[in-house]
């Protein structure tokens, strides 16, 4: 049986989470998904959004069936628009008073390099990684500094530490910034006790993988996920509960004194050549 970290301190608190809901195979969870069913674990009250809100509504289904007493409440919002953001931080604020941690959970990767990749793309994947994490804090910050403190937790890439095998330039570009978007912002609050951390995970296996495979591998789902886990000198992709614990565990005060810092969920891929045949 797996035992969970739990974090008392977490219960009660309103976390305000972007990209709850998921597509593609509903027995496993994605990243989003598992971050709020690892909040409402610890008993704190999860205020998602997502573009698609009937997918958001799935979550939080999936949720009350597992916890009936969780406070979860799902909304549909665009977190590239600045007017959407703005309505999604007042109503979490009307509906719990506070915003004690803000999750920055939302991406999108499109192939090419400069020469191949249009202005239009490049632009979506800016808006999409990038732009929602500013408007997140742009409007969540001036809450927790009324409040006396809060933390926030952005959801970065291995794509922005390395070239992990595929031509993606503007989503790894993005989420390298994520990275010092949180190390300099975490400078200017930390005497606010607002703190800003990273998490960046590596080949994580979600519902995400299939359109991965689509997308990138012609749609052989099966080889994809061997190739994958063939990267990983752990020999394996870590999973949608992997990243969660990593970002619940940041969120708590027991990461009291960790901030502007990134935590690397991956498995080791990040420190190895890429060649995982060498024998010891």
């Amino acid at each position: 049986m797996t035992q969970h970290a739990t974090y008392p301190d977490l219960h009660s608190k309103v976390v305000l989470l972007t990209g709850i809901g998921q597509t593609g195979d509903p027995s496993m969870w994605g990243n989003g998904a598992a971050i709020a069913r690892t909040f409402v674990r610890n008993g704190a009250r999860v205020f998602g959004c997502d573009i698609n809100l009937s997918a958001a509504q799935a979550t939080r289904s999936r949720l009350l069936s597992e916890f009936p007493s969780a406070e979860i409440e799902v909304v549909k919002a665009d977190v590239t628009k600045s007017q959407e953001v703005a309505k999604l931080v007042k109503s979490c604020v009307e509906k719990w008073g506070r915003v004690d941690v803000l999750i920055n959970n939302v991406g999108r990767s499109d192939k090419g390099d400069p020469a191949s990749m249009s202005e239009e793309v490049l632009d979506a994947q800016v808006d999409i990684n990038l732009k929602s994490v500013y408007l997140g804090c742009h409007f969540v910050l001036p809450v927790m500094e009324q409040q006396s403190g809060g933390a926030v937790v952005n959801i970065s890439s291995i794509a922005g530490l390395k070239y992990i095998g595929k031509p993606q330039v503007a989503y790894a570009a993005t989420k390298a910034a994520l990275i010092n978007f949180a190390r300099v912002t975490a400078v200017t609050y930390a005497p606010k006790n607002i703190r800003l951390n990273t998490v960046v995970p590596g080949l994580i296996h979600t519902p995400l993988v299939k359109m991965l495979a689509d997308k990138y591998a012609g749609g052989d789902y099966e080889a994809f996920v061997k190739q994958r886990n063939g990267q990983v000198p752990m020999g394996r992709m870590g999973s949608s509960e992997d990243v969660a614990n990593a970002v619940v565990f940041l969120s708590s005060d027991s990461a009291r004194y960790i901030t502007g810092t990134k935590l690397v969920v991956d498995g080791a891929i990040t420190g190895s050549t890429g060649r995982t045949d060498f024998k010891l």
